[in-house]
């Protein structure tokens, strides 16, 4: 698992990327972000995802996006 100031980096490029990614800003990233199951599948170290690359995360979080209607995110 890695420590609390590199999973927080991770975090924080995750978050920048996804708001380019969707054109959106930072601060809806972020709730889209903690809202996803991502978010946990991330800090759960059995799942070994935060091993995987920046954006091969922030592609599983569009497409969770996509698969759940929006329905859970905020607008």
């Amino acid at each position: 698992m890695l420590s609390n100031i590199l999973m927080w980096n991770k975090i924080g490029r995750i978050i920048m990327l996804l708001s380019k990614r969707l054109d959106i800003n930072p601060k809806r990233a972020l709730d889209i972000f903690y809202l996803s199951e991502i978010n946990k599948r991330l800090h759960d170290p059995s799942t070994l995802l935060y091993t995987f690359g920046d954006r091969y995360i922030v592609d599983d979080i569009i497409l969770e996006i996509q698969n759940s209607g929006k329905t859970k995110y905020p607008t």
